[in-house]
């Protein structure tokens, strides 16, 4: 049940639950009354939201454990593999298809992770900031456009279909 009070320095009553007492606010309070037997233990929160925030954090470590795994040659290759998801992601966006909103935020993190174990092993080569950049631009330039590995994917089932309806048609 949400109420809406206006108060002012004197006191003010209302009718039912809601009494007002002196008070030195002067406006507008919007406040929600809720059951205290109906609202959650601020423990058995606490205790669930952590539980699933370790959780969390040891997927986060198993993937970093497999990033760390992966060469740089290999690394590269699936940043470039991830950012062309994105892209695609970003035109299902703009056409009003259908999409998980929620696989933004994933790949933008998975990206970025790589691109810091990237970093890390260029500062343990002693390679300096400058020259990181000037690597980057080295290597952006050298990469060859190519179909994201969900493009591909569907092309090979799109392909897959017609053959099926050319053999069916055939016989």
């Amino acid at each position: 049940m949400m109420s809406l009070s206006i108060s002012s320095p004197s006191s003010v009553g209302f009718p039912g639950k809601l009494n007002l007492t002196k008070s030195s606010f002067h406006g507008v309070r919007i406040s929600q009354m809720c059951p205290a037997i109906n609202a959650p233990s601020s423990s058995s929160m606490k205790a669930s939201y952590s539980s699933s925030r370790v959780v969390m954090m040891a997927k986060k470590q198993e993937e970093l454990k497999e990033v760390r795994a992966k060469t740089t040659e290999e690394l590269n290759e699936e940043i470039v593999d991830l950012k062309g998801e994105l892209f695609m992601l970003r035109l299902q966006r703009s056409a009003r298809n259908e999409f998980k909103s929620s696989e933004f935020r994933r790949m933008r993190k998975r990206i970025a992770r790589m691109m810091t174990v990237k970093r890390e092993r260029e500062i343990e080569e002693g390679i300096n900031k400058r020259l990181s950049r000037k690597l980057d631009k080295k290597w952006k330039k050298s990469i060859v456009p190519r179909p994201p590995p969900s493009l591909i994917k569907l092309r090979e089932e799109e392909a897959a279909e017609e053959a099926k309806e050319a053999k069916e048609a055939a016989a």
